[in-house]
């Protein structure tokens, strides 16, 4: 069931269809926004059991207003089709989602730098660069990541290294990878939405600026 964050912010979370329950990563989240005219849907994950809910929830929080569906990457495409099916809205992304949509000329491209709907502008990141782009949502000034950050299960935020960290790929963190969101750390983001882990709803600019200062944490599934 969708909560509501902040005005016009909600956030509900579903399990991950590829991923056992207790790991960190079991839990997906998906945003909302209310946006003027527009209501934004960030990484959307219907659950499998109980998707009646969080639909009816939806469709009260549209309101009849147009969706726009946006996805960081290619593998949080997951349930863009059937909501862009319901509202009859358009799915925005970079191209990787192509290959993962039924129909994929549905796909907008959503180049890093040009304003998307509601103003959304998404973000290259990683050297070489990466398929994930996160996304500014200026309607409530949030930066919202698809893996690249997540916020651990003691509460921090932190870019997240999905392989063992030896002095090697903690130097390729620290010198190659975190000085590519430098743009992001001069975003006046005041809140941070993560796929994996809970929101930062206050100071979210200070919260990145150390996540990125900060060593790449790894989790090791289990």
């Amino acid at each position: 069931m969708p909560i509501e964050l902040a005005p016009g912010l909600w956030r509900w979370s579903a399990r991950h269809p590829e991923w056992h329950p207790g790991r960190f990563g079991a839990e997906v989240a998906s945003f909302a926004l209310e946006s003027g005219e527009a209501l934004v849907l960030v990484d959307p994950l219907l659950p499998v059991d109980d998707d009646r809910r969080v639909l009816d929830a939806l469709d009260r929080i549209a309101g009849g207003r147009s969706v726009e569906i946006l996805i960081t990457f290619g593998y949080h495409v997951r349930s863009a089709e059937p909501l862009r099916e319901r509202y009859g809205g358009r799915i925005w992304g970079p191209p990787n989602c192509a290959s993962r949509l039924r129909d994929p000329d549905s796909l907008h491209a959503l180049e890093p730098g040009v304003p998307g709907p509601a103003g959304v502008t998404a973000f290259a990141i990683g050297r070489p660069v990466r398929g994930e782009r996160p996304l500014w949502l200026p309607s409530h000034r949030a930066l919202a990541f698809g893996d690249a950050v997540v916020t651990t299960p003691d509460g921090d935020l932190r870019l997240w290294a999905q392989q063992r960290l030896d002095d090697r790929r903690r130097r390729w963190y620290r010198d190659t990878f975190a000085p590519t969101l430098g743009a992001l750390l001069e975003l006046p983001a005041e809140r941070v939405l993560v796929t994996h882990g809970a929101p930062v709803l206050e100071n979210g600019a200070a919260a990145l600026r150390e996540a990125v200062a900060a060593e790449a944490w790894y989790h090791r599934p289990g």
